[in-house]
């Protein structure tokens, strides 16, 4: 290209030498000059419409205009840019085809949503499982199409889209589906659709087995706990060397029945729905919790202060949370040693109302934290067994506070204790006094 550009100016030079000494010449100098330079500029724009021309052409294919010296390198480069562009965009195409067929592939639905909310595109499950059409839905807002006010609140609230949204399909509301979205891009949405119906019947089938086997195991357990306080009641008349077993067995038959009664609990915070919520007082809810734990702790000497705020109420149901409250002050009892400390605090702040149970227990490795809700999961089986646990009280409260807009914060270190901490939001604190208010207005 420099070759080029100097020949173009070698020649632009010689052609001025040239028109000047005819002009010169002639005694018509001006004249000849802009002629000249005329000419030139004349020869330019055509080159210039050659260009424009072929660059426009609808024909791919049609042949490169022909020309001399920086002119012809110019056709020639713009030429090789055109054929690598041309091959790149058959790349890109080809990789564009192949995501769209595999994902076309896909049982579950796959949607591109612009930064407007507009649907782009999307596969042929998602077309069966939300009842989209090719022909009419494209550039649609997804939020007309998907008219579902659970889907549009999660579709709006970008915050929201760590957890996934579970909704019953437009075209059949028999059948259950999980949306997962993701931002990517300029705010554009990248939404996956799944058909869950299947596994929401097995968790169903699962929820009523475990309800269904607990409720029949109360009644023969119930008898065998009903024989057994017999049996120790005359243990005196007796062989002496029964004492021992009747003895165990009356401490495993009471673990089993509370065994029972959690598995029944879990499963009625699962299955229903809370009723009626009422403004719950809380502090004297823990006070009773308080001497309970007390009771608990005999002699091995906790020493357990509770602090907390005696106007601050709760919106809920008080046999729910205090099933949760006590499971936490309970459990800081028993996996805290002898005269150690426990420290329960009641209070609220700009963001809600705050229950934190803490102690100088020996602490739980990290690595189980995430799991510590799981149903059954244990940190420590042998500690399990000692304590008499049923495995389930972390999944109780979990489930407890889920269903009071809660949520559960867990902070341990081995050796270091733990500290368990429930936060609810600003619309479920209630105080005392308005709740007097309405008793007396009631009244």
């Amino acid at each position: 290209m420099n070759h080029d550009w100097r020949s173009a100016l070698r020649r632009l030079l010689m052609i001025s030498g040239l028109a000047a000494l005819i002009g010169w010449l002639l005694g018509i100098l001006p004249w000849i000059m802009a002629l000249t330079f005329l000419g030139y500029a004349l020869w330019q724009l055509r080159q210039l419409h050659k260009l424009q021309t072929w660059l426009n052409s609808p024909d791919r294919d049609a042949p490169t205009p022909t020309s001399q010296g920086l002119w012809g390198s110019v056709f020639d480069d713009v030429y090789r840019l055109q054929r690598r562009n041309l091959k790149t965009q058959g790349r890109l195409k080809a990789v564009l085809k192949r995501v769209q067929d595999s994902t076309a592939a896909l049982k579950g639905g796959v949607l591109m949503v612009d930064s407007q909310g507009n649907l782009e595109w999307w596969n042929e499950a998602a077309s069966q499982l939300l009842g989209l059409k090719e022909s009419t839905d494209v550039g649609q807002p997804i939020t007309n199409l998907v008219r579902d006010p659970h889907f549009k609140a999660y579709f709006d609230n970008t915050d929201a889209y760590d957890e996934p949204l579970d909704m019953s399909a437009p075209t059949n509301p028999d059948v259950s589906l999980q949306i997962h979205i993701t931002l990517f891009g300029l705010r554009d949405r990248l939404i996956l659709c799944q058909n869950v119906t299947r596994l929401k019947h097995l968790e169903a089938m699962r929820q009523d087995f475990v309800a269904n086997v607990s409720h029949e195991l109360r009644t023969p357990l119930t008898v065998i706990s009903g024989y057994l306080e017999t049996f120790i009641d005359h243990k005196d008349v007796l062989p002496e060397r029964w004492g021992r077993a009747l003895s165990q067995m009356e401490q495993q038959s009471q673990r089993m029945q509370n065994l029972v009664n959690d598995l029944l609990l879990l499963s009625r915070l699962e299955t229903t729905h809370g009723r009626e919520h009422f403004s719950v007082p809380v502090p004297s809810l823990l006070k009773t919790i308080e001497r309970d734990a007390q009771s608990l702790s005999g002699e091995r000497a906790h020493k357990i202060t509770l602090e907390c705020d005696e106007q601050l109420n709760l919106i809920g149901l008080d046999n729910e949370l205090s099933s949760a409250f006590s499971n936490l002050v309970f459990n800081a009892v028993k996996y805290t040693p002898n005269k150690g400390e426990i420290h329960i605090r009641w209070y609220a702040d700009e963001q809600g109302a705050h229950l934190i149970v803490s102690d100088t227990g020996m602490g739980i490795d990290s690595r189980h934290l995430p799991r510590l809700t799981e149903r059954f999961y244990r940190a420590d089986a042998s500690r399990q067994t000692d304590t008499g646990g049923t495995g389930l009280g972390l999944a109780i409260v979990k489930h407890v506070l889920l269903r009071h807009d809660g949520q559960l914060q867990i902070e341990s270190r081995l050796g270091k204790g733990s500290t368990f901490s429930c936060h609810f939001p600003q619309h479920r604190r209630s105080h005392a006094e308005s709740r007097r208010e309405k008793a007396i207005e009631s009244a």
